[in-house]
């Protein structure tokens, strides 16, 4: 589904990303990870548009995702605040978003109420706005709001980080049932989170891919010990 190829980007003379190849099928739950500085970020930036290659390019079904526009039907992410229109109540956030998908009010409503536990009564019907809201809560809002739509494709950069960890349990358990029915790229410091719940996990160094791990029950403990040193 999602293909790097000749990946290279630049900010001045240091090269921040360098991947040959790398292929993310469609159905998969796909981890990465890297101290900061690896190219994480960098890495959806690229496949979000926005930032583009200085070499090289990214398909979705087969499309280019520079100066195309038909993967942005079926992908959303959620990699910061910024993603946020702080100046909306989380409820006109998520109409907003729904709107561009063609969700009515009603449909928005009735998506939210599966995830009544994971806001856990802090975040709908509170009168406030986003920017009012703690870190936690905002990241609670974007995470959802990026399932608004009935993505294929879901990018999450840092999902845990802000989260307590009832929440980041409850999170847990929301990706897991996405298994196989969304491709899903999650990027994360926690190394145990993102050993759980996703089933391959791509290395980061520098820019490069160190290593392209199938999960298993080892992979946790090979990962530590890699960033231990």
């Amino acid at each position: 589904m999602i293909q790097f190829q000749e990946i290279i980007k630049k900010y001045g003379n240091h090269v921040v990303l360098n991947i040959p190849e790398l292929e993310i099928p469609a159905g998969q739950l796909f981890g990465l990870v890297g101290n900061n500085g690896a190219g994480k970020t960098t890495a959806f930036s690229l496949l979000l548009d926005l930032i583009p290659p200085d070499q090289g390019q990214i398909l979705s079904k087969g499309e280019p995702v520079q100066h195309r526009e038909n993967w942005k039907r079926y992908t959303t992410a959620f990699l910061d605040e910024s993603f946020l229109m702080d100046f909306l109540t989380p409820e006109e956030y998520f109409y907003f978003i729904g709107d561009l998908y063609g969700w009515g009010k009603p449909q928005v409503k009735a998506f939210l109420e599966q995830y009544q536990p994971f806001f856990n009564d802090e975040v709908l019907g509170k009168r406030k706005y986003i920017r009012d809201f703690s870190k936690g809560n905002q990241k609670k809002i974007g995470l959802i709001g990026a399932f608004i739509g009935d993505p294929e494709v879901i990018i999450l950069d840092e999902p845990f980080a802000n989260l307590d960890p009832t929440t980041q349990i409850r999170f847990k358990r929301i990706i897991e049932e996405l298994e196989s029915t969304r491709t899903v790229l999650i990027s994360s410091h926690d190394l145990s989170h993102i050993t759980e719940i996703c089933r391959r996990i791509v290395l980061l160094n520098k820019g490069k891919i160190e290593k392209d791990i199938q999960v298993s029950p080892s992979t946790l403990t090979e990962l530590e010990d890699y960033f231990a040193g």
